[in-house]
């Protein structure tokens, strides 16, 4: 059909219903494959306000867990909480007035929704949520169902839409979209709390193999073996546990994981063991997870093609494949992302694994040694580390003790690394009793680590054969350790590691009486910055585009930067510039 002659062809501007469909649009996509929607609710509350004028949304949730019925009135009440608000924040008592109180039980108890045209006047004044200033106020409660027992509520879902200029016109869609948001709500939420019960046992049942493993290792001090290790320095009842454990799994092909905080030595230990096992005249390979990037790991470990990628020139062996018949030391596996945890599993369940860019599927008799100072546990429960992977890897799990827990052994280590140091530099000196001493009362947050930089620190500045006392550099006040801990912000050490916690301050030699110990010391005190603060408007529409403009300007005007600056979306700061007026400036 010849439609020339017909002059253009008017489009409808877009209406209420698009912005009905654009804002269903936005909360799908915030919703959709969340890990926690509980958290994108703020987010969902800020596209019903943007886009549909439903403002203050807020969401209550039944307290999961075995907690008995409250009595009220009478009654017996299930209790709940305010999960998230359109503020956003942690999870309040269900008496902050996000929703009222009657309304909440009204939808808990009878599980259909409710819809007030006059909050004020049904409830009462003490209904409306704080901080609103028109009290001619709607409010749209609906019931979040458990679709396995329907009549069954596990949640409120509300917001609130003023009745000025004639807003109870949009009453009907309102509980339509609010009926809709809560169907997808639900099994996000459902999903969610399932996630969290297999977490929880996942962590149950690994701190219940972590105690049977450590009751199965773990020696009696007065039948651990009193013959050190090479490379093993110390006689405390501390190590020589340690070293009682490693004889034990040395002979086995059991995967080991190392524990402890940075700086104990992990590397050591690993060798340690490969020494003693059946597999000490292969290869011993080591690769350090943290310092490669995914993509740079991925072909370290299993090797690549020639072609595979962009500087691919020639064929390359991965670690596995160098490691075959040996032992593989992986540290730091605390670091990888999820994405290679899933590639790491199959070459460690079944020993195969293919060339990165190749088909052809190899296999290698690998034993695997690996090394964190992270708290897996912690990293199972939050899902940064795949609760599958952690039981391959922590099957004997051994924690090797800071050096602040084995104090008796810091003079055999000073020594030891002194002739270390004097043997690779072609120098003869050695320590004084006072210097061992003085060594002694530090507790080094660095572990052996930090005590090796301090003696090869003071062997190279020290201008006599004999090192004494006043040769260290905590009798000088430039000992790194009390920097660390003058820095540090609260009990925690500042160096970080799996058995960090709360730790007495170290003790550095013998002072001047007026100089005041390092916990005395506090840094100075560095002034904060004037930041000019904008006095918000009175009226929520100006407040609104005030603090849209101060984003934008803040963003360089780019739309994508301030609505991460604000929460929101780019939809969604894009409809705000064009509801104020608001002309973008252009670079």
């Amino acid at each position: 059909m010849d439609t020339s002659a017909m002059g253009p062809i008017s489009v409808p501007e877009r209406g209420e219903e698009y912005l009905t469909l654009d804002a269903l649009c936005e909360i799908a996509k915030l919703l959709t494959g969340a890990s926690d929607p509980i958290a994108r609710m703020p987010s969902v509350f800020g596209v019903l306000a943007g886009f549909m004028g439903l403002k203050h949304g807020a969401l209550a949730l039944l307290q999961e867990g075995d907690r008995p019925e409250t009595l009220r009135h009478g009654r017996h009440v299930n209790p709940y909480t305010i999960a998230a608000t359109a503020s956003g924040g942690p999870s309040q008592p269900s008496s902050c007035r996000a929703i009222p109180e009657k309304v909440a039980r009204h939808v808990f108890r009878n599980g259909v929704a409710l819809v007030s045209c006059d909050i004020a006047a049904e409830f009462g004044p003490d209904a409306l949520p704080p901080g609103i200033e028109d009290s001619r106020q709607a409010i749209i409660a609906v019931p979040i169902r458990d679709q396995a027992n329907s009549p069954f509520v596990l949640g409120v879902l509300c917001a609130y839409r003023c009745l000025k200029d004639n807003g109870a016109r949009f009453l009907d869609t309102d509980l339509r979209v609010l009926n809709m948001v809560a169907a997808v709500l639900e099994q996000s939420i459902r999903f969610r709390r399932l996630v969290a019960r297999d977490r929880d046992r996942i962590v149950q049942e690994a701190r219940e193999a972590i105690r049977m493993a450590a009751e199965t290792t773990a020696a009696p001090e007065v039948d651990a073996p009193s013959e050190a290790l090479e490379g093993i320095i110390g006689s405390s009842s501390a190590i020589r546990r340690v070293i009682g454990q490693i004889r034990k799994v040395a002979g086995t092909h059991t995967p080991v994981l190392l524990r402890g905080e940075s700086g104990t030595g992990k590397e050591v230990f690993a060798r340690a063991l490969h020494a003693l096992s059946e597999r000490r005249d292969k290869a011993f390979i080591k690769v350090n997870c943290a310092a490669l990037s995914q993509s740079l790991l991925e072909s370290e470990l299993f090797g690549h093609e020639k072609g595979s990628f962009t500087g691919a020139v020639q064929q390359k062996k991965g670690r596995f494949e160098m490691a075959d018949g040996g032992t593989l030391f992986l540290d730091e596996i605390g670091e990888i992302s999820l994405e290679f945890q899933a590639k790491l599993l199959r070459i460690l369940q079944e020993g195969e694994f293919e060339r990165v860019g190749g088909s052809r599927t190899l296999k290698v008799d690998v034993r695997l040694v690996t090394a964190t100072n992270k708290d897996l546990e912690r990293a199972v429960a939050n899902g940064s580390f795949r609760a599958d992977l952690y039981f391959r890897i922590c099957v004997v799990p051994i924690v090797l003790p800071p050096l602040r827990d084995r104090k008796e052994d810091i003079g055999p280590l000073a020594q030891g690394l002194l002739d270390r140091f004097n043997q690779r530099n072609g120098m003869k000196k050695r320590l004084h009793p006072t210097a061992v001493e003085a060594l002694a009362q530090c507790n080094f947050p660095g572990n052996v680590r930090e005590l090796e930089n301090c003696i090869a620190r003071v062997a190279a500045l020290s201008p006599e054969t004999v090192i004494h006392a006043d040769d260290l550099a905590c009798h000088h006040d430039h000992c790194l350790s009390a920097d660390l801990w003058r820095l540090q912000s609260g009990n925690s050490s500042p160096v970080g590691g799996l058995s960090q916690g709360p730790l007495e301050l170290p003790v550095l030699g013998s002072r001047p009486a007026s100089a005041p110990p390092p916990a005395a010391i506090q840094p100075p005190a560095v002034p904060a910055p004037a930041v000019p603060v904008r006095t918000a408007p009175a009226d929520p529409d100006a407040a609104e585009r005030e603090a849209l403009i101060e984003a934008m300007e803040r963003a360089g005007w780019v739309q994508a930067k301030a609505a991460r600056l604000l929460g929101q979306t780019p939809r969604q700061v894009g409809y705000a510039l064009k509801k104020h007026n608001i002309r973008v400036e252009k670079f």
